[in-house]
């Protein structure tokens, strides 16, 4: 689910939700459509057990640029390759983010073929507002933002040989 209908709706009917894309600057957004869902399931207390499990990628290495570059590919897939044109949800998510005009570069690019060229259209902030990229010590900085978020399990996504630097970092 990520439009805000679809959004309300597993507030209203689930118990939990999985955000392929989420960025914690769109916080209040995400946290206002659940709520409108909550409000409509009737239910006491349902945003208390309400689980918000979130796909965060996790790019460690010195040079944030070719971490961000690792993680590209799969944006321009999603932004510009899934669906037709002018039925890519993954495409509204990244247009709600402030992106669209990048969006649409990134479509039009990616439906033409020109797949690498898609992915070096992706700027460095589209990257860092849905996952973690750079140093180390970067990451758990930006960390923070996404602690404070809606989001009560991370699904972490990225180089195995440093996952329990990530589960100390996640667990503050």
């Amino acid at each position: 689910a990520e439009g805000p209908k679809n959004v309300a709706l597993a507030g209203e009917i689930c118990d939990g939700w999985l955000p392929l894309f989420f960025s914690p600057k769109e916080d209040a957004f995400y946290r206002q459509c659940l709520n409108e869902g909550f409000a409509k399931s009737g239910e006491t207390n349902k945003a208390d057990r309400f689980e918000i499990a979130a796909t965060v990628t996790i790019i460690p290495g010195d040079d944030v640029e070719k971490c961000a570059d690792m993680v590209r590919p799969f944006l321009a897939l999603y932004a510009g390759g899934m669906g037709a044109r002018g039925a890519n949800f993954h495409f509204e998510v990244f247009a709600r983010m402030g992106y669209e005009d990048v969006a649409l570069k990134v479509q039009d690019l990616y439906l033409a073929g020109k797949k690498a060229e898609a992915a070096a259209a992706i700027p460095l902030s589209m990257v860092e507002d849905v996952a973690l990229v750079g140093p180390m010590d970067k990451i758990r900085d930006d960390m923070a933002k996404w602690r404070e978020s809606c989001i009560t399990t991370f699904l972490v996504g990225g180089p195995a040989h440093v996952l329990s630097q990530y589960a100390e970092m996640i667990a503050g």
